[in-house]
């Protein structure tokens, strides 16, 4: 985390800033798209938006780091006492982790819904067990607790210029449309893990099952069925996309540009699926380089003009939207 950032954002407290700085430093190695996009941000809401992104690849690490090898019953465990340190830290209690620290103040600079995190908790958990969802209603349940809540914690940060209730469902979708990419870009590793994240009755109806998948991962051999398969998943979550497309203009016009740029470059890793023939069971799809630089360079030309009208009303171009409860805290937030 930058000390711009975060004097920015009013954290002063040393070790508070420490806890801020690492969720920014394990976003910057392990998520590309999102880190970039993050960038273009106002200032001041990046160190909310490392948090909460920061707890979110922390849980799933407990649960799939592949450089892991503590068993399923371990992981739960390990789940359960990051479970308690949040508790605790939402309670304002304190948390022991950096990163749960962080996420923590977030959420209480925010008013964000606690029960947004017990859900994600509840999807993670279930990652340890659950190894396939036989319908899309079923994995939309999943999806509810691992991607919609993101969308749903990362609203009161970003702001809005209509009712945030009106906005929500939109975030959900965005959250979701981004987690059905990764599961397709990630079909190969998920069954690695042992675990199938395209919905049964879709593979199903192409006549695809688990073997299948299996063989084809197993010999580096393509089948027209999984591809068949494979495009109607990509068609699925385009749908998606276009659900959620109109909440961006409902977020505030400064937060806008980084969210369209996510849209983009994550849209844009379907383009790249599409391209490399559907061959996610083989190897990774990833958007080039050249081509990610080129939609944030376009992000960052809208993020300068939608700085002018604000310059213009003689207005300031800082401040969070919805410090709560930071300065009754003592935690010099700025307003």
């Amino acid at each position: 985390m930058t000390a711009r950032e975060l004097d920015a954002a009013g954290i002063t407290a040393p070790a508070l800033r420490a806890a801020y700085a690492a969720c920014r430093d394990l976003n910057a190695r392990h998520g590309r798209t999102y880190f970039l996009a993050a960038r273009l941000l106002p200032v001041e809401r990046r160190c909310a938006v490392h948090a909460l992104y920061g707890f979110a690849r922390w849980a799933d690490d407990i649960v799939d780091g592949l450089d892991r090898r503590e068993t399923p019953a371990e992981r739960d465990r390990l789940l359960g006492l990051l479970e308690e340190d949040l508790a605790a830290g939402l309670r304002g209690g304190g948390a022991a982790h950096p990163v749960v620290r962080a996420v923590a103040d977030t959420a209480d600079r925010y008013g964000i819904d606690p029960r947004l995190f017990t859900d994600f908790l509840a999807s993670m958990r279930a990652d340890l067990t659950v190894t396939d969802y036989p319908t899309y209603q079923d994995l939309h349940r999943y999806m509810h607790g691992s991607a919609a809540v993101i969308g749903l914690q990362m609203l009161p940060v970003l702001g809005t210029v209509t009712d945030r209730a009106e906005a929500e469902p939109y975030a959900a979708r965005l959250g979701v449309a981004f987690q059905l990419t990764n599961f397709l870009r990630d079909v190969g590793e998920d069954l690695d893990r042992g675990r199938v994240y395209l919905p049964g009755d879709l593979l199903a109806a192409h006549g695809v099952d688990r073997p299948l998948l299996q063989w084809s991962r197993r010999t580096g051999r393509d089948d027209a069925r999984i591809r068949a398969a494979l495009v109607a998943a990509a068609g699925l979550t385009r749908g998606v996309y276009r659900d959620a497309q109109p909440g961006i203009a409902m977020l505030e016009p400064r937060v806008r540009p980084c969210i369209r740029t996510a849209f983009v470059l994550y849209g844009g890793i379907l383009d790249a699926i599409a391209e490399d023939g559907y061959a996610v069971l083989h190897r990774r799809s990833a958007v080039p380089r050249r081509r990610r630089a080129a939609v944030a360079a376009a992000g960052l030309a809208r993020v300068l003009a939608a700085r002018v009208p604000v310059a213009a009303r003689g207005g300031s171009a800082s401040g969070p939207p919805h410090h709560r409860s930071a300065a009754r805290r003592g935690r010099g937030a700025a307003r």
